[in-house]
């Protein structure tokens, strides 16, 4: 199994939890095998309530902490 396999897919989830150890919270997330998939683009989760939707993929990062 190479490395990518490993990874997970870039937007394959619509919804993702990130704790405080992940701000500043930005999409796509490290990790993921596609991180290439759209520019990288901030997410103001703390200003919004802990909840923050991507602009480009429309994945929702929920601040579970």
């Amino acid at each position: 199994m190479n490395e990518a396999t490993n990874k997970n897919q870039a937007n394959a989830a619509q919804r993702y939890q990130v704790s405080r150890s992940d701000l500043p919270v930005h999409c796509p997330m490290e990790g993921m095998a596609l991180w290439n998939s759209h520019p990288k683009v901030y997410l103001p989760i703390e200003e919004q309530g802990g909840e923050a939707k991507c602009p480009y993929c429309g994945a929702v990062y929920e601040l579970k902490d």
